[in-house]
């Protein structure tokens, strides 16, 4: 069966944040839900206009191929939202910006189970637990361990090595390269569907199935056509990612102030 973009972009981000997987499901997204509610107006103001078609003459297959080599050809990204985890059964919110180079700056939410600060530059990854996360992780710990591993850590930065065993399950995801790894190759089918605009950038949605799995692209219709927005849902669990800052300058710096070295406390 042929892997469709959306589909690509969506397995490969989750299995290099070591989730499970998108749960995709019937598509719902043109109902409006978290894409502009003038979509109907933009598109009727658009036909009486005289505006020329986007993508005038392509399939949305062939649109879906160009917004996937697109977006694959990019330097650098941002990518917010929140996508299903299986294992968890909650949902992995994600707001990084990340690059070519293996940088990345943002935070993960792991199945609202608390979040992580999350920078890696150079070789080293500098992460910052809040304290809900930290009692999550310590299932199985005592109590006084756990209340002290809290006071030491808790909204504090911390750094530690990019290759230590610690550092990997969130460093991986710092890579684009890796992120993107496979959805260069999609052979799309996706089917056309309404013109609207994603955080004010006008595009238009693309319709994709694999076998029971439903998706919907939001492909940018003004300058290069960058994915924008992917959509799906698998009945109560809902997943939408968004991607924006094509190119952009990462911002990963060292952060300010005290840090804490993870490598020396195991050590």
């Amino acid at each position: 069966m042929r892997r469709t973009a959306l589909a690509a972009l969506c397995i490969a981000a989750a299995a290099t944040a070591g989730l499970t997987g998108c749960q995709p499901g019937q598509d719902t997204a043109d109902s409006g839900t978290g894409v502009s509610s003038t979509s109907a107006a933009s598109t009727a103001s658009t036909a009486s206009a005289g505006k020329k078609e986007p993508f005038a003459g392509l399939t949305g297959g062939e649109i879906a191929d160009r917004a996937t080599k697109a977006t694959t050809g990019a330097t650098s990204l941002r990518m917010k939202g929140g996508i299903p985890d299986d294992e968890s059964s909650g949902i992995i919110s994600l707001d990084v910006a990340l690059n070519k180079k293996g940088e990345c700056a943002g935070t993960i939410g792991m199945g609202g189970k608390g979040r992580v600060g999350l920078i890696k530059t150079g070789d080293l990854v500098y992460m910052k637990f809040d304290e809900e996360f930290l009692r999550e992780q310590s299932d199985g710990e005592s109590k006084s361990d756990t209340d002290a591993a809290v006071a030491m850590l808790a909204g504090k930065w911390t750094k530690t090595k990019a290759t230590g065993a610690d550092a990997k399950e969130f460093g991986n995801f710092c890579d684009l390269t890796k992120v993107l790894e496979g959805a260069e190759d999609t052979n799309s089918d996706a089917t056309r569907g309404k013109t609207t605009t994603v955080d004010g950038t006008p595009a238009i949605t693309l319709h994709e199935k694999d076998g029971k799995d439903r998706y919907t692209l939001y492909v940018a219709t003004e300058g290069k056509p960058y994915l924008l927005r992917v959509d799906s849902t698998a009945g109560a669990d809902q997943g939408s990612v968004t991607f924006s800052d094509f190119d952009e300058p990462v911002p990963a710096r060292k952060p300010a102030g005290e840090i804490l070295d993870l490598d020396a406390l195991g050590g």
